[in-house]
């Protein structure tokens, strides 16, 4: 019997040998013998957090979708191929489409164009009114949101395939082969845009830096160092997106490390040690990064010093964070997005959502911020 060497699950880790599974990390099991998520205790709010609106669009099943930003207007998608356009301010639906296949990735936007990606592989582009546009097929299934840089369309596939489209006709521009590690995390190591680049994070823990026009690499560094006499002890993966401030981009890896580095050249502003599978927050002053324990990390932006640490949330599955006026907020297991003083890491207030796992990069749209569950709820919470 052939060995398959995927990952299944939202951040499980485990080998498929043929029809059996082992090891796994699934923080959407019920209760194990391991360790318990810490309860939450009763909060006295010092800031006003309120639901603006929700929407459902679907459940994530296993992929991790994220909303994206066009123009006023919010994208967001489900794993049975809804694709929903909305009013960012008040939740008001402009159009509901169905893509025709199930998606396991999406959504990227530049605000003239919207694509998302399939289960096999399949790359699908709609204008902004929801009407799809051309279709593209890639080599495998896709679970990061596509990028768009320079009318190019950039996806890369679970096989670490990386494809450049042209964003008007669909027709495959470019190719980059880079070569899978044996074991990964089934995360969405996503891709952010950076003037006529493509900074696109992989399996393994590197980042990779590419001109969008035609995929020439300019450089490539690793997040994340393997190390570990197995297979399983050297898995290093980057969670989330990478985040752009300045002349700085930023990321987290799995069982790796979490820094800056610059964006010209890839070399090393400064790095820490850390394992998370969600991504990194950062602001004027600081690089926020949850690890895979629960706990939720400040560091100075400037030379990476630590800053404060909370770990009052243990093992409670923390989102990707997002930093906000003095706060900085970080999603759970159930669907809780928690406000954090900037400052000292000190809980200001609370709010639920649908009592699913958040999935979603955060948006910050205004005084809104925007997240997607497990189960498919779009939520704005506002801060007032």
């Amino acid at each position: 019997m052939r060995i398959s060497r995927k990952l299944v699950g939202v951040g499980i880790l485990a080998l498929m040998t043929g029809c059996s599974t082992i090891s796994s990390l699934n923080p959407f099991a019920s209760k194990s013998k391991g360790n318990q998520p810490a309860p939450l205790v009763e909060l006295k709010a010092s800031m006003a957090v309120r639901t603006a609106w929700k929407v459902e669009v679907g459940k994530s099943q296993n992929a991790m979708f994220s909303p994206a930003l066009a123009g006023n207007t919010v994208v967001a998608a489900g794993a049975d191929g809804t694709l929903v356009r909305v009013d960012a301010a008040s939740g008001r639906q402009m159009w509901r489409v169905k893509a025709g296949t199930d998606l396991t990735a999406g959504v990227g936007t530049d605000g003239e164009l919207i694509v998302v990606g399939g289960t096999k592989g399949q790359l699908l582009a709609f204008d902004m009114d929801g009407k799809q546009l051309w279709k593209a097929q890639l080599s495998s299934e896709i679970l990061s949101a596509p990028a768009i840089a320079q009318g190019i369309v950039v996806a890369r596939s679970i096989d670490n395939r990386i494809v450049g489209f042209d964003a008007k006709t669909g027709q495959k521009k470019w190719t980059v082969q880079r070569t899978a590690p044996p074991l990964t995390l089934r995360l969405a190591p996503g891709m952010v845009v950076h003037g006529t680049d493509v900074i696109v994070a992989q399996p393994g823990g590197k980042l990779l830096a590419l001109i969008a026009a035609t995929g020439a690499p300019r450089w490539e560094i690793e997040v994340g160092i393997a190390r570990g006499a197995t297979e399983l002890e050297r898995v290093t993966d980057i969670g989330g997106v990478p985040v752009i401030f300045e002349n700085d981009v930023c990321a987290v890896a799995y069982q790796g490390r979490v820094g800056c580095f610059d964006i010209a050249t890839g070399s090393a502003r400064w790095t820490r040690d850390l394992s998370s599978e969600a991504g990194v927050a950062v602001d004027q002053r600081f690089v926020f990064a949850p690890d895979d324990k629960g706990a939720l990390y400040a560091f100075n932006r400037e030379g990476g010093a630590s800053a404060w640490k909370n770990d009052k949330l243990s093992y409670r599955r923390l989102s990707t964070p997002v930093s906000y006026g003095r706060a900085v907020a970080v999603g759970d297991y159930q669907g809780y997005v928690h406000f954090l003083s900037r400052e000292d890491g000190a809980f200001l207030a609370r709010a639920a959502t649908d009592g699913s796992a958040i999935v979603s990069t955060p948006l910050v749209v205004g005084s809104n911020l925007i997240f997607q569950t497990q189960n498919g709820t779009v939520t704005a919470i506002a801060v007032e």
